[in-house]
């Protein structure tokens, strides 16, 4: 029974506990328990400013919490060495809205941005690994010398995931990934993310509002309402909770998703 138990803990990379936050008077999250179990992708939605993107930041240590725990690969992370915490962040990977890729710098040198940070390797090597994750996030190769400004927002996205990949992370955050994309770049990515998973053993957790990434690439999803998390489990899970936002973000009018509820939901009289 004891090595079960630590099987089962071992296999939770994030475990978030009575988190806390609050901006001024106003709560955004308050007593949030959540965790994302190894090698699993975790689509985390809400409505707009609910504070998705919140709990991702107060993980990274940008946002300040007020209160509750965060436990890293069954690390107490408020609680480590500050020599514990660097190798602890050395194990997370992070895209950001919008890609957020330094525009003054090239593809090459955003990815880089995070070896130079965190290890000491030479020019060469550098390049060679760059070239590497510029090859994985399927960019040509001549995309390394470009500029930001230079690629197009499904380029952007791509190298902002080779930056994120830079250290071989474990764990991956991806904030609103599929943003401003058409839908065939959407789903290139969508399957690209799933092919990086799978091939890395990555564990993602990807705050989202696209119903259609989340069909192709979750395996649970968590619903944040009311500052905490209402409801997690599979998208036909989802498909069954009657709460009226959930139903309504799942099953609603223009929910690509509601044509797997037609199927899989019994009808009233059926």
């Amino acid at each position: 029974m004891t090595n079960t138990k630590t099987e089962r803990v071992e296999d939770v990379v994030l475990q978030a506990r009575d988190i806390d936050i609050a901006f001024g008077s106003k709560h955004i999250l308050k007593g949030l328990n959540l965790d994302i179990k190894r090698g699993e992708i975790l689509g985390f939605v809400g409505g707009s400013g609910a504070g998705k993107s919140v709990l991702m930041r107060s993980v990274l240590g940008l946002i300040k919490r007020q209160g509750g725990s965060i436990h890293l690969f069954g690390e107490d992370y408020d609680n480590v060495s500050e020599i514990e915490r660097i190798r602890l962040d050395r194990r997370i990977g992070v895209l950001f809205q919008h890609g957020a890729l330094f525009s003054a710098l090239t593809v090459k040198e955003n990815i880089q941005m995070p070896m130079r940070e965190y290890l000491a390797l030479s020019q060469e090597l550098m390049d060679e690994l760059a070239a590497i994750k510029i090859r994985l996030v399927g960019l040509p190769a001549d995309a390394g010398d470009k500029y930001p400004s230079e690629l197009s927002g499904g380029m952007v996205k791509r190298a902002a995931l080779a930056r994120a990949l830079s250290l071989d992370p474990e764990l991956v955050f991806l904030d609103e990934p599929t943003s401003g994309l058409d839908p065939i770049g959407a789903a290139d990515f969508d399957q690209l993310l799933v092919s990086l998973r799978d091939s890395l053993g990555l564990t993602v957790m990807m705050v989202t509002h696209d119903l259609d990434s989340l069909h192709a690439t979750c395996d649970r999803i968590a619903v944040l309402r009311e500052c905490r998390v209402f409801v997690t489990g599979t998208l036909a899970d989802m498909m069954k909770v009657e709460e009226p936002w959930v139903k309504a973000y799942f099953r609603g009018p223009r929910s690509r998703a509601a044509q797997i509820a037609s199927q899989t939901i019994p009808s009233a009289g059926a």
